[in-house]
């Protein structure tokens, strides 16, 4: 029997190695590719929605929006034409979650420097507060790269709009003011056609790696 192995040998090297091959192509061929799901209004919770758009089932697109950056340059949806970006909400003075959040949206562009498809737009839920001066100092003092991150304010019913309306991602404080919000610790992933694919934590590390993952998959969709 020894023998007879021995003289096959390698026969059955090479069977191997031919059988290795053929089990890893099929698994890779068979293998889902991973998709991202398109978010509508009707998909996340409601406390994050307005009510006018809370039954919305398709189509749904970030809407046009003009607001100011840390730079008093006026942004709109043209800067992110084409862009895959990652948005939230926040305001300078936090003190809770704000700071882990703009921590990581720092490590994401650190990540993203040398990727020209990506961008960052995080806007304050106290205009009133975070003015250009406000924005700039804030920006200096968490190293933003202008290029790569916009912090921007506005009218408080325009960014209003855009947190509960569009990105749906903060909730009202429930005081009965108008447009009374506060900020959650969403993440928003929006593709190259302005559509939600992904939420995410923003106070946690792990999504980090999930949201550059997840750009990759983007990415390879408009190949």
């Amino acid at each position: 029997m020894l023998q007879f192995f021995s003289k096959y040998k390698w026969f059955f090297v090479v069977m191997f190695v031919l059988s290795a091959i053929i089990i890893y192509t099929f698994y890779t061929v068979l293998k889902p590719t991973k998709k991202l799901p398109i978010y509508q209004p009707a998909d996340v919770n409601v406390e994050l929605v307005d009510t006018t758009v809370q039954y919305v089932r398709k189509y749904h697109k970030i809407k046009d929006f003009e607001l100011i950056n840390q730079n008093g340059e006026i942004v709109t949806q043209q800067v992110f034409a084409n862009k895959i970006y990652v948005a939230d909400f926040f305001f300078t003075t936090c003190q809770t979650i704000c700071p882990i959040m703009t921590d990581h949206m720092a490590n994401l562009q650190e990540e993203l420097l040398n990727n020209d498809n990506v961008l960052l737009l995080s806007h304050t839920v106290q205009p009133e507060v975070d003015s250009v001066p406000q924005l700039k100092k804030y920006a200096k003092k968490k190293g933003v790269i202008n290029s790569k991150w916009h912090l921007v304010t506005g009218k408080k019913k325009d960014i209003y709009d855009l947190a509960r309306k569009s990105y749906l991602a903060s909730k009202t404080d429930g005081n009965g003011g108008p447009y009374d919000m506060i900020h959650t610790e969403n993440f928003v992933l929006v593709d190259q056609q302005r559509r939600i694919r992904g939420f995410y934590d923003g106070t946690k590390p792990e999504s980090i790696t999930e949201i550059l993952e997840d750009i990759k998959i983007l990415e390879r969709e408009v190949e």
